[in-house]
């Protein structure tokens, strides 16, 4: 194990993230880009203290929440890094929250403070008197009615230093909602310690150091995001580019070609639309040193047309809420389509079968478990879910992978997705992988529901790329190529077309809303 990742006594996230940078003597150095505005690293370290100390005049303690519903900023991150140096628990909210998950989130917390964009105080006022206790509002960018602050008045007259509190590395520095695909979002609790491999994978595989500017296409309340830029290029003492907006192609694109990234992480949704959009045509697109992919599954065909485009890889890896990094990737130097990578040096990883026992096999589905530095603490008051996702210092997310001889593994989908038919387990992932390959197949979800017999039925969800497909030639044409390619118990008997799939915040396929499909068409 590195040395830097040898347990420390005591230690703060703040710290590890932005003090290397200024004990490095880099405090001049670009720290964010954000449209015109560039901000070093020892601006935002000022603005870090400022935020911890106007906090901390303001009644947070030390294991406190701070709730931060912000657009993508170094206001975000001054906030979100002030929290951790004094000790409390930085919490940066999905921006698009509905105001019943609003106050949800605010009451699951108990946070005592409240960062929140002008754009976005309709939420909180809409929730407000629900609330028995409400916290201390700072609003960003607006006016301002009391109690609630305006960030501005919030700092006045701080102090630009203030000294890292001290904590052990288990300690909570940050939460993580989750997206909430079937139900309630729940806190994925992370400790200080979580920070310490951040780095590594921007490091060790894509050669990120200062001067390197580093762009991902999500937003920063996002795991992959955080992870990986706020968390990850600070380490490096890079440039982090964040966008405020939503992402969308367009958004995507004009930044690129305004800051010119090295590196670039995004989710294969985005990939496609960016192919859509012409990024081909991208001057800063084709200055872009790596590209890389998380989320879900890289569909194999976008994966080529990336290559051929652009004469580079996009490099595939899987991560979680509950990871921060990631613990399977491609590297530069190592990579297959269709695959996402081998196991990362900082992790481990290893497959367990129904019997508990693990698999050695190459070409064996199995359920994987993790263990890294960076991996969840817990969740937060749910104590027979922390209990059934961590055994025995291992996080079991509940995926379903497999490894090929070479070391690269596949993901085969969820374990409750992995389907059993006639007696064998079936990837979803596998099957869609084949009907992406049918000419005018934009995309392709699998999923599974119980026949009047209770018998599993599997049903295809297809978006066509282009509206003027013909859906009975292209089903037929499906049919053809699914029962030639694969065994006849794997091909579904029921394909349906859509105009796109129904998906989360994070661009996740909400499987559960295509099972009530099929059971409303029953």
């Amino acid at each position: 194990m590195p040395e830097e990742l040898q347990p420390q006594h005591t230690m703060n996230a703040a710290d590890e993230i932005i003090g290397r940078a200024i004990g490095r003597g880099l405090g001049e150095q670009t720290a964010m880009l954000c449209r015109e505005r560039s901000t070093s690293y020892r601006e935002l370290d000022a603005a870090t203290n400022r935020n911890g100390h106007a906090q901390r005049a303001n009644g947070v303690g030390r294991g406190d929440r701070i709730l931060i519903l912000m657009d993508d900023s170094p206001e975000l991150a001054a906030a979100y890094l002030g929290a951790l140096r004094i000790g409390a628990v930085a919490v940066a909210l999905n921006v698009r929250l509905a105001p019943r998950d609003l106050l949800y989130v605010i009451q699951d917390s108990a946070c005592k403070l409240l960062y929140v964009d002008a754009e976005f105080l309709h939420l909180y006022e809409q929730i407000v008197g629900e609330l028995a206790a409400p916290p201390q509002v700072v609003v960003r960018g607006g006016e301002a009615s009391a109690p609630a602050l305006t960030l501005e008045r919030f700092l006045t007259d701080q102090p630009e230093t203030l000294e890292s509190v001290q904590v052990d590395p288990e300690e909570m520095a940050f939460w993580v909602y989750s997206s909430g695909t079937t139900g309630r979002p729940k806190a994925v609790v992370h400790g200080h310690r979580s920070v310490l491999n951040s780095d590594q994978m921007e490091r060790e595989y894509f050669g990120v150091q200062p001067g390197d500017r580093v762009y991902n296409t999500s937003k920063l309340f996002f795991a992959w995001s955080l992870g990986h830029s706020l968390l990850g290029a600070l380490r490096c003492c890079a440039t982090v580019i964040v966008a405020p907006g939503w992402p969308d192609p367009e958004n995507v694109l004009a930044t690129v070609d305004r800051h010119r990234p090295t590196i670039l992480f995004s989710t294969p949704v985005m990939y496609r639309n960016l192919l859509r959009e012409g990024a081909a045509n991208s001057a800063g697109m084709r200055g872009v040193r790596h590209f890389v992919s998380a989320g879900e599954k890289l569909p194999e065909n976008i994966a080529q047309q990336w290559a051929d485009n652009f004469g580079v890889p996009i490099c595939e890896g899987i991560g979680a809420s509950e990871t921060i990094s990631l613990f399977l990737s491609s590297h530069p130097d190592a990579h297959r389509i269709g695959s996402c990578g081998k196991r990362v040096p900082w992790a481990e990883v290893r497959l367990i079968d129904e019997s508990g026992e693990e698999i050695t096999t190459p070409d064996t589905p199995g359920v994987i478990a993790i263990h890294t530095d960076s991996q969840l603490v817990g969740y937060w008051n749910l104590p027979d879910t922390t209990a059934k996702a961590l055994r025995s210092g291992w996080y079991y997310p509940g995926d379903m992978f497999s490894f090929d001889a070479d070391g690269f593994w596949y993901h085969c989908g969820r374990a409750d997705d992995m389907l059993k038919i006639s007696g064998q387990w079936v990837s979803p992932s596998e099957i869609e992988s084949c009907a992406a390959t049918v000419p005018g197949v934009g995309e392709a979800i699998v999923v599974a529901e119980p026949n009047e017999d209770g018998l599993t039925r599997l049903a295809l969800f297809v978006v066509p790329k282009d509206e003027w497909v013909n859906p009975r030639k292209l089903e037929e044409e499906l049919t053809t190529t699914l029962r030639n390619t694969l065994s006849i118990y794997k091909c579904p008997r029921t394909i349906r077309f859509l105009e796109e799939l129904p998906r989360t915040a994070t661009g996740k396929v909400q499987k559960y809303r295509l099972r009530e499909f099929l059971r409303a068409q029953a």
